[in-house]
């Protein structure tokens, strides 16, 4: 899928509503081929980044998981960055390729990671993730919305970015701190074949 080229994006973010800056970014340069469809997709992510209820540092594990998971170089690489700037540590970030061994995850990262893993490979949160949601967010029902809708979102973020094939920005490192993807047997095990 073609990038518009920074100029052209910006004058389309610019018709659509969505902030120019975001016409930088190479999902946006494809996106905004649609500049509806990417409007409405930015504002739903901008909601939950900005305006979420759900914890920052939580959200940004379950993105990270989530590229892990389904080998989304882009969505790993960038989020990277955002939740470093979060003040969401290295170590946190890389925890997630193996959440259940990381000791460092308490009860709510092992919750939210493990709804993270059923939205990933069965497409909803099972019972006992939900369980252990619950416990973790009580009848904040607000939150456990947000919680679900980001995992959602932004697993449909990762599969936009893996079919249109949206390639990292010159200045972005692939696959942080260590330059490593997951493997093909990482991706197998949640039924993905990349």
């Amino acid at each position: 899928m073609p990038r518009l080229p920074v100029a052209e994006a910006k004058a389309a973010a610019d018709e659509a509503g969505v902030p120019d800056y975001m016409a930088e970014l190479a999902i946006f340069q494809v996106l905004l081929n649609h500049p509806k469809l990417a409007s409405g997709l930015n504002d739903l992510l901008a909601r939950m980044l900005w305006q979420g209820k759900l914890d920052t540092r939580l959200r940004e594990l379950a993105i990270m998981r989530i590229a892990w998971l389904t080998a989304c170089e882009y969505e790993w690489s960038q989020h990277w960055r955002v939740a470093q700037g979060l003040r969401v540590s290295a170590d946190d970030l890389a925890g997630v390729r193996d959440w259940q061994s990381y000791p460092a995850f308490g009860s709510a990262e092992r919750a939210v990671l493990a709804a993270t893993d059923d939205v990933v490979r069965n497409g909803s949160v099972s019972a006992e993730s939900w369980a252990a949601c619950k416990q973790e967010f009580g009848d904040d029902h607000a939150t456990l919305v947000e919680l679900v809708t980001a995992i959602s979102a932004w697993r449909m973020v990762s599969s936009i970015l893996l079919s249109l094939e949206v390639p990292l920005e010159d200045d972005v490192v692939s696959w942080p701190p260590d330059g490593q993807p997951p493997t093909r047997e990482t991706t197998q095990r949640v039924g993905l074949t990349r």
